[in-house]
């Protein structure tokens, strides 16, 4: 099945692309990952923040770009392909959830969160395996916040905290003390994630929790993460192909290796049109939304495992060195497969909204 964008996210992709290629190529990557201690650019976020994107997705009264379901999986898209370092979904859905909130306070942050000034992410989860339980073990009693959460990406560099909690959610501004991090060890050095232990003031701005439509977009915008990191290993997979040699000849005239080649671009293809479909009916507001949102994880999760970890074998032995760039991708695929719903939660999902 084939998606063509309209002409102002086909716009917004090339931006985005265009963007990347100046201020984040892979070698400031590397640089940035694994030389400074945030793991991202403050610089590079700020200019994100000037051309709009820290509020993509929100409408423009709110002081947004209102590009919408399918602009975030556009610019997810070409972050995929540039393995974006940093915490850019997580932003974008701190902005989300502010957005839905009333009040004086979350409206100012929100702003701020919209200009680059301050980053607020949501800390929902305590465990990799069920990211979402149904009942949180963090408590809001007289005005303070109990508990631990994690692993929250990205967190030790956070203002503020959407928490999760039993009484529901729960605004937490970064004290000077009640929030302690401990950083996790993660197979991808890009990540910085940690576990933070919560003995604050906050305030309750929801008895609700996290509202589905926000989970929605983080799931879509990680399985559009996902499709341009398949999407850029096949493309490297391709050209090694057609520049390594064995005996006498390119190891891409190899009939094996070529169908290999064939099952990656199936894979990736598939995941392009699962992807953009469920940005499309998410857009709609759709009734089959959430089913088609929660397949486009779960496939895409799959998928990119499968199409970066045959980059990496088709490569050889310095597949998976330091010096070659397949290891950065497939890196990221692993913690991708695991966040914004897992690929086996989302598989649940997508069981339970079609009643099975």
């Amino acid at each position: 099945m084939q998606f063509e964008l309209d002409e102002d996210n086909a716009l917004l992709k090339s931006s985005t692309q265009e963007f990347l290629e100046k201020e984040s190529p892979l070698e400031k990557v590397r640089t940035v990952t694994e030389e400074t201690p945030e793991g991202f650019s403050r610089e590079v976020y700020a200019q994100l923040a000037e051309l709009g994107y820290l509020g993509l997705t929100l409408p423009e009264k709110l002081g947004g770009a209102e590009a919408g379901p399918v602009g975030l999986a556009a610019v997810t898209h070409e972050m995929g392909r540039a393995a974006f370092p940093g915490p850019f979904l997580d932003w974008l859905l701190g902005a989300e959830m502010l957005s839905r909130l009333d009040g004086e306070q979350a409206a100012t942050l929100l702003q701020e969160v919209i200009q680059g000034e301050k980053i607020v992410f949501l800390a929902q989860s305590e465990t990799l395996t069920h990211p979402r339980e149904p009942e949180s073990s963090v408590r809001f009693s007289d005005g303070k916040v109990s508990g631990t959460k994690g692993p929250v990406a990205f967190g030790a560099s956070a203002d503020a905290l959407l928490v999760t909690t039993r009484e529901g959610l729960v605004l937490v501004p970064r004290p000077e003390a009640g929030w302690n991090t401990v950083s996790l060890d993660t197979f991808d050095h890009t990540q910085r994630f940690v576990q933070i232990t919560l003995d604050a003031p906050g305030k309750l701005v929801s008895d609700q929790a996290i509202p589905q439509e926000v989970n929605l977009l983080g799931a879509l915008g990680a399985s559009a993460l996902l499709l341009g990191l398949m999407e850029r290993c096949l493309e490297l997979a391709v050209n090694y192909l057609k520049e390594r040699e064995a005996f006498g000849r390119t190891i891409g005239s190899f009939q094996a290796l070529q169908h290999r080649a064939a099952d990656m671009w199936i894979q990736t293809e598939s995941s392009h049109a699962a992807v953009y479909r469920a940005a499309w009916a998410l857009s709609e507001q759709l009734e089959e939304a959430p089913f088609l949102v929660a397949a486009a994880k779960a496939y895409s999760g799959d998928a990119a495992g499968f199409v970066c970890g045959e980059t990496i074998q088709l490569f050889g032995g310095v597949g998976f060195t330091w010096e070659y760039d397949p290891h950065i991708y497939f890196k990221r695929v692993k913690t991708l497969q695991q966040l914004y719903g897992s690929t086996r939660n989302q598989l649940e999902m997508a069981l339970r909204a079609k009643g099975l």
